[in-house]
């Protein structure tokens, strides 16, 4: 049993380790190959290619490297052609995956593709190429499957490995003692991102926003998660024109951060999700190139661009996005959750809900799922 898949970033890397464990139960002797992350790795995967190499935020980043990801795409769909795998799951990574799983279903390749791309909130036309690339869409949300389900695609609701993964109750005391912070200390956590681009974008103006609350509140601490080597040598060259700063930088350690904080400073995507399973108040911001911003403001259909915020149909978490996204904005939002305490409270019964509605076992309903397709094919 050979089984073919590409995660494009961290979080992909996250939920396909996850899946392979749940597929080796099914399938002991399974080998798993493509494009994936370390987690992915440490589970016996095969890399053909680092996945850092996927890793590109934004239509004009994207645009600037497209001969190499296509170069890419071409080599690993003509491999998986010449030596087809049983099944192929594109994790994520819509724009590098669709295509690739459209090429391998004309050829034969059952495909599925896990985790939805954003199609109810912007570029909707999309659903159409998707029912043509997959065999089967594997969904994280509710709304999201009545979305295929409304558009005639094959869909699977199978909630978020997140959600089964973090306890529902919070657990802040239990993280600052595992980071040996400060019990009583207030605590705002800075995760502009786990992508180079991100860091370009956000990182000076988390680190000055950080500055800001300093003047306004003394006794602030800071931590800022580096999701690797070199993210953590952006950071680090940018602290280093801001002595002074009440500030440790963590390899990796994400979760634990959020979970230590009071409140949390984050861009955009997967991690506002775990934010709000951790029970945190959170503040969300998100730059791009200007181009690519104006398209955005043009295709998005969505009245919010974070998870929480989607899955609740109204604002938990504020979303301050491109040139609103100053340091006195920004600042100005987390000192108010920072000083009001009753927040967190009022907050709490919303994030659980939302919470236990995700918890399904995932990765193991993904791995049942496609373990239907497979046998549906072979039969």
């Amino acid at each position: 049993m050979r089984i073919a898949m590409v995660a494009g970033e961290a979080s992909g890397d996250i939920l396909g380790s996850s899946l392979i464990r749940a597929l080796k139960q099914r399938y002991p002797d399974a080998s798993f190959e493509g494009i994936g992350g370390p987690l992915m790795c440490a589970e016996g995967f095969v890399s053909h290619v680092p996945m850092e190499r996927l890793s590109v935020m934004g239509l004009i980043e994207v645009l600037g490297r497209i001969r190499e990801l296509l170069g890419v795409r071409r080599s690993l769909r003509d491999r998986l052609i010449a030596d087809p795998p049983e099944i192929f799951v594109g994790i994520d990574a819509p724009d590098f995956n669709l295509g690739l799983e459209k090429d391998l279903k004309a050829a034969g390749v059952p495909t599925v593709h896990y985790v939805s791309p954003s199609v109810w909130a912007w570029r909707q036309s999309r659903v159409e190429k998707i029912g043509q690339s997959v065999d089967l869409m594997l969904v994280l949300f509710p709304f999201e499957a009545r979305f295929y389900e409304e558009h005639q695609v094959p869909v699977a609701f199978v909630g978020h490995p997140l959600a089964d993964e973090i306890p529902l109750d919070a657990r802040q005391a239990e993280a600052r003692e595992a980071l040996g912070v400060d019990a009583q200390a207030p605590v705002v956590a800075l995760l502009p991102g786990s992508r180079g681009a991100e860091i370009k974008y956000l990182g000076r103006t988390f680190l000055d926003t950080a500055a800001w609350l300093l003047s306004k509140q003394p006794d602030v601490q800071f931590l800022l998660p580096a999701a690797n080597e070199t993210r953590r040598a952006q950071i680090e060259a940018l602290l280093a024109a801001r002595p002074g700063l009440p500030l440790r930088v963590l390899d990796g350690q994400s979760r634990q951060v959020m979970a230590a904080s009071d409140v949390v400073l984050l861009a955009s995507g997967t991690a506002t999700l775990e934010a709000m399973l951790l029970k945190r108040p959170m503040v969300i911001a998100y730059k791009v190139n200007f181009i690519t911003w104006l398209l955005a403001k043009l295709l998005v259909k969505s009245a919010f661009i974070s998870l929480p915020n989607n899955l609740a149909g109204r604002e938990l978490a504020p979303e301050i996005l491109q040139y609103k996204a100053t340091p006195e904005a920004l600042g100005q939002a987390v000192l108010e959750r920072l000083r009001n305490r009753s927040l967190l409270e009022r907050l709490g019964q919303d994030y659980r809900d939302i919470h236990a509605s995700l918890r399904r076992d995932a990765s193991e309903r993904a791995a049942e799922a496609i373990s239907r397709l497979i046998q549906d094919r072979s039969a």
